[in-house]
């Protein structure tokens, strides 16, 4: 709300203040090369600016706040939504080509379609319009009875998909035909969630106790009735084979894509709160209430019960090779189990409950975040490697950069922090307002994004490499002369050798 863009570094250093706009910047994106940003503002415009903060172009045209930007998928062609009713295409010289006009109300979500020959525009007045990149209105997709805040393409491109207020989500072809409206299971029910299957082609949504199968043509295919209690999570086995779900009632409930209960779980004495399926997809891993994590086969038997914490099993994940099985606790600890079922260790060293256990991309090291505002590191020896302390509330969120050499955690401290495997904060970084909720590498690791209860994202700009090196510099002295270092003294030598 201080009129500004800002960039950053991995080292949380500010690079650039993008300055120009008269007031608030509600919307803020990089092109798909990654060498143009541009931002939207409440001063009615949008701004064009290169990796250096420099300005390029200021589009004006529109007669209220800029309430979305999209580039589209070449990067050659930018839209954007306004409160004045209309979307406008402009070029990447700040031209404009084209305003799309014929809304009633202020246009809330604008989306090109993978092909980026279709642009989506949703709305307040209730309707989503389809047009082309001549300014032509091709379609008008009305059935909603609230307003339409959300927009979305399949993948090929073939669907789209619309959410409201009016608790529903609707399929359409590129026709603007209405394909399928996706409730909850009395049509009054919020709908929980939606997972896709993993090639895609089928979805599942979920309300209280019954799950629905739809095919991309909206169709529904199967309802899921069976659970008496309400259905906490839906997951596919990876072969999209079979559907698992776990609920209030204390099972877990195995089907197929025909809708064909399969079998059902039976032997938690509590609420089941997590399900997972091994790599592979042959074991099934279940946690609950009942301070148990039990395994179970395909054909639903139970292999074995996992019994030694207690108190309640909030997390339960498999190592990346599925030989390993670990569960987190409010007894605050990290149980590491066999596939035969026996405890190989105990993780002991959170003062509070457990709320989050994950496997580095390797496998080798366990992170677990408690409570009690601190992050452990441990081998799969069960030996405690580092304690990541720093937070000044809870930690929220914890996630290994792809290439398993950095870990970033976010928390109630309003901040992020960037860590090595040696459990040395690299950095901290301040921008948020409010609880940092959710944090998430992109797959090439150089862009962090930042979820947060103040209502924004943040992205930040982070050359790994450069922080390495710089977090080894300035731990170099520390691990070189002080006699208790044995282990690690040579641990950060690869690391300064790239200098």
């Amino acid at each position: 709300k201080d009129n500004t863009v800002k960039l950053w570094n991995l080292s949380g250093q500010e690079l650039h203040t993008l300055k120009g706009h008269s007031d608030a910047v509600w919307s803020v994106l990089f092109s798909p090369d990654g060498k143009t940003i541009a931002s939207g503002s409440k001063d009615n415009t949008v701004k064009l600016w290169n990796l250096s903060g420099q300005e390029l172009h200021t589009l004006k045209g529109h007669m209220r706040e800029v309430t979305s930007v999209v580039f589209s998928p070449d990067g050659k062609t930018i839209a954007t939504g306004s409160w004045d009713r209309t979307v406008k295409l402009w070029n990447l010289s700040g031209q404009e080509l084209h305003t799309l006009k014929g809304y009633r109300n202020q246009v809330t979500s604008v989306m090109f379609s993978p092909d980026g020959k279709t642009i989506a525009c949703a709305g307040y007045d209730k309707t989503v319009k389809l047009w082309n990149l001549s300014g032509q209105e091709l379609h008008a997709l009305k059935g909603h009875n609230g307003y339409v805040l959300s927009v979305v393409f399949s993948p090929d491109g073939k669907t789209i998909a619309t959410g409201s207020w009016d608790r529903t989500i609707k399929l359409w072809n590129l026709f603007g035909q209405k394909l399928h409206t996706l409730k909850g299971n009395d049509g009054n029910e919020i709908v929980n969630s939606v997972v896709f299957s993993p090639d895609g082609k089928t979805i599942a949504t979920w309300s209280f106790n019954t799950v629905k199968l739809w095919n991309l043509s909206g169709q529904e295919l199967h309802t899921l009735k069976g659970h008496s209690g309400k259905v906490y999570s839906v997951v596919f086995s990876p072969d999209g084979k079979t559907i698992a779900t776990d609920s209030k009632d204390k099972t877990v409930k195995l089907w197929n894509l025909s809708g064909q209960e399969l079998h059902t779980l039976k032997g938690h004495s509590d609420a089941v709160w997590s399900v997972v399926f091994s790599p592979d997809g042959q074991t099934i891993a279940t946690g609950s209430r009942d301070n148990t994590v039990k395994l179970w086969n395909r054909s639903g038997q139970e292999l074995h019960t996992l019994k030694g914490h207690s108190g309640v099993v909030t997390s339960v994940v498999f190592s990346p090779d599925g030989q390993t099985i670990v569960s987190g606790s409010e007894d605050n600890t990290v149980k590491l189990w066999n596939l035969s079922g026996q405890e190989l260790h105990t993780l002991k060293g959170h003062s509070d409950a457990v709320w989050s256990v994950l496997f580095s991309p390797d496998g080798q090291t366990i992170a677990s975040g408690s409570t009690d505002k601190t992050v452990k590191l441990w081998n799969l020896s069960g030996q405690e490697l580092h304690t990541l302390k720093g937070h000044s509330d809870l930690v929220l969120s914890v996630v290994f950069s792809p290439d398993g050499k950095t870990i970033a955690t976010g928390s109630s401290d309003n901040t992020m922090k960037l860590w090595n495997l040696s459990g040395q904060e690299l950095h901290t970084l301040k921008g948020h307002s409010g609880s940092v909720d959710s944090v998430v590498f992109s797959p090439d690791g150089k862009t962090i994004a930042t979820g947060s209860d103040d209502n924004t994202v943040i992205l930040w700009n982070m050359d790994l490499d450069n922080l390495l090196i710089r977090g080894c510099d300035w731990a170099s002295d520390y691990l070189n002369n002080n006699p208790n270092v044995k282990d690690d003294r040579h641990l950060c030598d690869d690391v300064l050798n790239r200098k």
